[in-house]
């Protein structure tokens, strides 16, 4: 189940570009959290899977010895939640959110590229830097979402 989870149901196992695949394979389950919830569902949602994401990536990291496995997309779920809270449900919102989150997750600015490349050391830092490169990019999406939802629409 942890393995299901951490592909999040196999996305992270398409060729080339798993965290896309990850981030696309995270909206139908956003949207459906958000139909029958609401955004507070959705926050709620994300911090479940951050925390849930951080226990398997150190569970995973520890056995498989391997830092950051490409396969590994639980953390694009949790960062890519995190603008679609702000979204709601207008899709003009979402393509932001999911634009932006990419943005930040390929490009890394910095803080994100400090904590990719410093926080890892341990099994369980690793575990932890997995997931918190990704909700840095999650915030900074956010702020995008923000900013075109507050001065755009």
């Amino acid at each position: 189940m942890s393995y299901i989870l951490l592909t999040w149901f196999g996305s992270g196992l398409l060729p080339k570009a798993p965290g896309t695949w990850g981030s696309l394979a995270a909206l139908p389950f956003a949207w459906a959290i958000l139909f029958w919830g609401n955004p507070g569902v959705l926050s709620i949602s994300t911090i479940l899977i951050f925390v849930l994401g951080c226990l398997l990536c150190i569970q995973h990291v520890k056995a498989s010895s391997d830092k950051d496995p490409k396969y590994v997309v639980i953390d694009e779920v949790a960062g890519q939640w995190m603008p679609l809270v702000l979204a709601g449900v207008d899709w003009r919102l979402w393509l932001v959110s999911f634009v932006t989150f990419r943005f930040f997750d390929i490009l890394k600015p910095w803080p994100i590229s400090w904590i990719d490349q410093r926080l890892h050391g341990t099994p369980s830092r690793d575990g932890i830097a997995i997931m918190l490169d990704d909700i840095l990019a999650g915030a900074f999406a956010c702020a995008c979402v923000w900013g075109v939802k507050e001065f755009l629409f």
